[in-house]
């Protein structure tokens, strides 16, 4: 793979020539000097340089904007050095993914391109079914990407990689709105036929392949090689056991799923920059210790935590508790929290978790106009033995008030 460091000299060249385009100048123009410039520059090197000019201050939108005008002038030196990787591998499982998605694409283009109007295509039973079929891959397809998103992106971003998956997930998010177009589509057709049907499910049908193809060209020939050197070796089998927890689509070739060669067990676990000898190691991460007890206290809900013994070991104190606690409790048994009247109920609750006979228990009551929800759950280890029990205590009176959404990024 070809990845010569780029000397100063030329990467101020290359900005300045990503700058001309940025404002417009012909790709054609410029394509033969771009060639010149980046011989010997691999993918790593190219986006690098893009991120740089992010820090730099080109707004993170323009280079996504203006992308595919990259991607037209590094083609030629892209095609010459990807690497593929072995089967088994998280790159080549995401890879083959990306053939299947574009085949459903095609599919799904060709399908709208032969038919003249919305008769034409949904009298036809067969040719129907064929259509939704298309759709619901596209549906199957989101374990991709939420895979990309939640576990190679973060590993990227922790060898310094950061801009990249950034401009990849705004492409993720464009690529959903485009399926949610087509579903859009074809629910509308259902009940009831438009003219304009035919011609606007080609166009999304056709937005969607241009966008797939190009978006998967960029993963394939950029991302996914710039990950492939700054990834370490012995970090890939824990991204695929990740992979393997997330799930795969339904579609995902199972000669792609492979075991991995290397063991997964060994594999490092990310710390997210947090020392080990401060932190304490959970499966998932690790948390400072100082941080555990404001953690707790910044959940919206009243958690305590009684042992295997019925000893009160543990209740945290958020802004708005539901119900008193004093550190008082704190070595009492539950029972002994609870009127004489009760007991019984605590007793049978506990017993059935310790027996195994259930895991959860809940109940919700009205009290000063509020609803409350209270749960029970039995704390187990790995082996299925009862630690205790946690009951947790929630007021959803305006949860339960909540009608059609609110993104996160709404301004209030």
């Amino acid at each position: 793979m070809k990845n010569s460091p780029i000397d100063k000299n030329r990467k101020a060249a290359l900005k300045g020539i990503i700058k001309k385009l940025h404002d417009g100048a012909d790709p054609e123009r410029l394509k033969e000097k771009f060639k010149e410039l980046t011989e010997g520059i691999g993918a790593t090197e190219i986006g690098k340089l893009e991120e740089e000019m992010i820090k730099e201050g080109m707004p993170r939108e323009e280079v996504h904007r203006l992308c595919d005008v990259h991607l037209a002038v590094f083609k030629e030196s892209l095609d010459e050095e990807a690497t593929v990787a072995p089967p088994g591998h998280p790159i080549h499982i995401l890879m083959e993914e990306h053939k299947m998605i574009l085949k459903f694409a095609e599919e799904l283009k060709c399908l709208t391109d032969g038919s003249k109007d919305a008769k034409d295509l949904t009298g036809s039973v067969p040719k129907m079914k064929e259509l939704l079929d298309s759709a619901r891959h596209f549906k199957d397809s989101q374990s991709h990407y939420v895979r990309e998103e939640n576990v190679l992106f973060p590993y990227l971003e922790k060898h310094g990689v950061t801009e990249p998956p950034a401009v990849m997930w705004m492409d993720h998010n464009k690529i959903r709105n485009l399926e949610k177009r087509v579903f859009g589509l074809l629910d509308a057709q259902k009940t009831s036929s438009s003219d304009g049907f035919v011609r606007e499910l080609k166009e999304a049908g056709a937005g969607l392949a241009q966008m797939l193809s190009n978006h998967f060209y960029k993963e394939n020939n950029i991302l996914f090689q710039m990950a492939l050197k700054v990834i370490p070796e012995d970090e890939w089998g824990g991204i695929r056991q990740q992979f393997d927890e997330l799930g795969y689509c339904p579609f995902t070739p199972l000669a792609a799923r492979v075991a991995m060669i290397q063991a997964v067990t060994g594999a490092a676990r990310p710390t997210a920059g947090i020392e080990a000898e401060t932190a304490i190691q959970f499966d998932t991460g690790s948390l400072p210790a100082e941080a555990i007890q404001p953690l707790f206290n910044t959940l919206p809900v009243d958690v305590t935590f009684v042992d295997e013994n019925d000893m009160v070991r543990y209740f945290n104190e958020p802004q708005h508790r539901i119900f008193p606690r004093t550190k008082a409790v704190i070595g009492r048994t539950v029972q002994q929290c609870h009127p004489q009247s009760s007991v019984h109920v605590v007793n049978k609750l506990l017993d059935n978790f310790k027996n195994g006979r259930r895991d959860v228990a809940e109940f919700w009551i009205n009290q000063g106009g509020r609803t409350l929800y209270i749960r029970y759950f039995a704390v187990r280890d790995s082996e299925k033995r009862y630690l205790g029990c946690l009951e947790v205590a929630q007021d959803v009176t305006d949860i339960q008030k909540l009608k059609g959404e609110k993104r996160l990024l709404t301004e209030e």
